[in-house]
């Protein structure tokens, strides 16, 4: 990228593409034989291996007539949206959301989220937001999710932009930088954007803001307003997604069983993309999205921000049966008996891993209820 560049687009490297980027895109996807072979893989998991050579011009061809009218980042979402309409009637009981009403769409606002699920968690944000009119969200993906060139098409196709956590020393710091100016612009400029709480899923089910994130969003603000003008002008609004059932729960609690044996557990070479596969295609029961309150007031430093947005996490958190069995609450019987059976696919230390994960939800609740 030249100096020119960089002057006139400062955030090319990072930003999801725009309308006039998306038909070279996917031209290129098409004519991409990973990315047609990884398709006709999902597509056939079975046949593909045998006769993968005689699918994949067939799936290219399908693929190419399906694209073919896309000309824009909106055709493309709707496109998505089939998908994920048919994703969410053979995945979940039923999808909920509370807090919208506090929203006005002529505004953008930073949705700071608890993050359970790689994938689902913005898909959620942006499908109940999409459902009611409102514009879809940027959504923050880590670098590290996007080793394939065509993941990354993909996912900037769909108003993903990337956080740069391979960097190191000074460019960590020029990187952190940028995405701090990123996140500005785009709310300045219209923008609402959803980003984790911290970096990496609540694997035991406590949710909790990372300070640090915090003071990313201030740094390329610092020089010109104090850190509470910077949240004024962020328009922070703290949201809750809570799954009855995840479908990552069993991986989840074996990846913390095993660090709790032997202190370290090492991620297999594609396992983020399995996780992410098996979030879409999992079941989840009922699903509900709650948007808290824009956070206004005066708030001095990052560890206090981080408080409120944990209250309102906690507060707003959608608890259901298996949250409540899991704690101990009272529960009927059916409610109980599908927990139990539930946490059977599960044995040993990993069994109890797995309560706790649902429990604590219920614990963080009553703590915020009681001011805790």
């Amino acid at each position: 990228m030249s100096e020119q560049d960089l002057v006139n687009d400062p955030y090319q490297a990072i930003r999801p593409y725009r309308d006039d980027e998306v038909g070279d895109v996917l031209n290129g996807l098409i004519h991409s034989d990973e990315f047609i072979r990884a398709i006709t893989h999902y597509q056939f998991p079975r046949m593909s291996e045998w006769a993968g050579w005689l699918l994949r011009p067939v799936v290219r061809i399908l693929l190419a007539a399906r694209i073919g009218d896309v000309e824009d980042i909106h055709g493309f979402q709707t496109m998505v949206a089939d998908y994920m309409a048919k994703m969410i009637a053979r995945t979940t009981t039923r999808l909920s959301c509370s807090g919208l009403e506090r929203l006005d769409d002529d505004e953008a606002y930073l949705f700071v989220s608890n993050h359970r699920d790689i994938a689902m968690d913005p898909a959620f944000v942006n499908w109940v937001r999409y459902q009611y009119g409102m514009s879809t969200v940027r959504i923050a993906i880590g670098d590290n999710l996007l080793r394939k060139p065509y993941v990354s098409d993909l996912m900037r196709l769909n108003k993903s932009f990337i956080v740069n956590r391979s960097a190191r020393g000074r460019e960590m710091m020029t990187a952190l930088n940028q995405l701090s100016g990123y996140i500005d612009h785009s709310i300045q400029n219209g923008h609402s954007i959803w980003i984790a709480q911290r970096e990496g899923r609540a694997k035991d089910g406590n949710d909790r803001t990372d300070p640090a994130l915090l003071k990313m969003f201030y740094m390329s603000q610092r020089k010109e307003r104090s850190f509470s003008e910077a949240v004024e002008r962020l328009n922070i609004v703290p949201v809750s997604i809570s799954y009855e059932y995840d479908p990552c729960d069993a991986s989840k609690a074996n990846e913390l069983a095993a660090k709790a044996s032997s202190g370290v557990y090492e991620k297999s070479e594609f396992e983020d993309i399995d996780s992410i596969v098996k979030g879409i295609t999992g079941n989840k029961g009922h699903v509900h999205v709650a948007f808290g309150e824009p956070i206004r007031g005066q708030f001095d430093t990052p560890e206090q921000l981080a408080q409120e947005i944990d209250r309102q996490i906690y507060i707003n958190y959608y608890l259901h049966p298996s949250n409540l069995a899991a704690a101990g609450e009272q529960v009927d019987a059916q409610a109980k008996s599908l927990f139990d059976a539930h946490l059977a696919q599960v044995e040993g230390p990993a069994r109890e891993i797995m309560k706790q994960m649902y429990a604590n939800p219920v614990f963080n609740h009553k703590r915020a209820e009681a001011g805790v």
